[in-house]
């Protein structure tokens, strides 16, 4: 693959990557007959490289002015929920500008491989990043979680205004398969002894791989959820859901685009993001 992204024999780049290794002493690739995967230094080595090789790109670009018009068709993966609430004016922006170019939006709460499903941008709002070798990411924003239910519901069960009474509510959880999950607290308010932060086990009621969803689920009266403030800041405002126990400690989430790692990036990739950028940092969370 690297040597048809470079226009070179195999045999030309099998040498650099052994001359590159002789120099280093080390060894960069694990080496099988059916394929090959980095190695610890490899991937330490292409982690401090890339960004290197990124700004050099950028550069390029800049100073050559490189880039056609964006134009073709952007596919783009993003949660559903944000998809749905966040996304159209950027995209409707990005369009207007520029009338050559066509969007595909992909909507689905579950971790996507971009390059094997040929995803331009992804949209992921998540706590860490987590298998981003080979990816860009541009930070949009920040977010945080909120642990929340409808006023039926806790007219039914009652508010929880300790982190211990929560065993005795029927909690929503985010997850795949998941069978428990730990939802996180600060310690020393009303019934906790001590300082510091502490979690509580939760035996979900019921648990679901898409925050809309569970956003539905809380509406629906059927129990406690930890979401997204973005997804229910609307909710919250109008009194269709309420937060629940003070001691509760959000999580920080950020908000990032993802993108291919490429040699230069698409015009309509720079585009696309250069508008999501722009857009979310004038917008209030």
């Amino acid at each position: 693959g690297a040597a048809a992204a470079l226009g070179v024999a195999k045999s030309v780049v099998s040498a650099r990557v052994a001359a590159l290794e002789a120099e280093l002493k080390v060894r960069l690739l694990h080496r099988t007959t059916r394929k090959l995967s980095l190695t610890a230094d490899g991937l330490a080595l292409y982690e401090r490289c890339a960004p290197v090789v990124a700004a050099a790109d950028a550069a390029a670009v800049a100073i050559a002015g490189a880039g056609d018009t964006p134009r073709g068709l952007l596919r783009i993966n993003a949660p559903v929920a944000f998809a749905e609430e966040y996304l159209s004016q950027p995209t409707a922006t990005y369009l207007g500008r520029y009338p050559d170019a066509r969007v595909e939006i992909a909507i689905n709460d579950r971790p996507v491989d971009l390059v094997d499903e040929r995803v331009d941008v992804a949209i992921r709002v998540t706590p860490r990043l987590r298998d981003a070798a080979g990816l860009v990411a541009r930070k949009l924003g920040s977010d945080h979680t909120v642990l929340c239910a409808s006023p039926a519901y806790l007219a039914r069960r009652g508010i929880p205004r300790t982190p211990d009474e929560l065993l005795r509510h029927d909690c929503l959880v985010y997850g795949l398969l998941k069978v428990s999950d730990e939802w996180r607290f600060r310690a020393g308010g009303a019934g906790n002894k001590g300082d510091g932060i502490y979690t509580i086990p939760i035996a979900p009621r019921f648990t679901a791989a898409s925050g809309a969803l569970l956003r539905r689920a809380a509406l629906a009266d059927m129990g406690l959820a930890v979401l997204p403030s973005f997804m229910v800041s609307a909710d919250l405002a109008a009194g269709r859901l309420q937060r629940v126990v003070e001691a509760f400690l959000p999580e920080t989430l950020g908000v990032y685009a993802i993108y291919p790692q490429a040699r230069p990036v698409p015009a309509k990739t720079r585009a696309y993001v250069a508008v999501l950028v722009a857009h979310f940092r004038s917008r209030r969370w």
